[in-house]
């Protein structure tokens, strides 16, 4: 997988849909970076790759604090998975490169 870079992400959650920008660097199936969404920054964490999967991290604060787990595949200049939204289950994402 090639995933370093800058993505436009949107996550279609029950409260509607939320967009940011996700920034990936990957290294020996390991994934750092950031999340912004709203005017924050947060970085992302336990960053990986395993096989054809990415998985990571994020804590937010709004609108309230939670854990977002993604989940996704890349194909092409997208990323499309599924990020857990605490107790409050599933939702799809996408993730566009810019």
């Amino acid at each position: 997988m090639a995933l370093s870079g800058k993505y436009n992400v949107t996550i279609n959650t029950p409260m509607g849909r939320q967009e940011g920008i996700l920034t990936l660097e990957e290294a020996g199936g390991t994934l750092s970076g950031t999340m912004e969404q709203g005017g924050d920054s947060v970085p992302i964490k336990n960053g990986r790759v395993e096989d054809d999967t990415a998985m990571w991290d994020v804590d937010v604060t709004k609108p309230m604090p939670l854990t977002l787990s993604f989940e996704g595949k890349e194909s092409g200049d997208m990323i499309n998975g599924t990020v857990k939204l605490g107790a409050f289950g599933n939702a799809p994402f996408e993730a566009h490169r810019v």
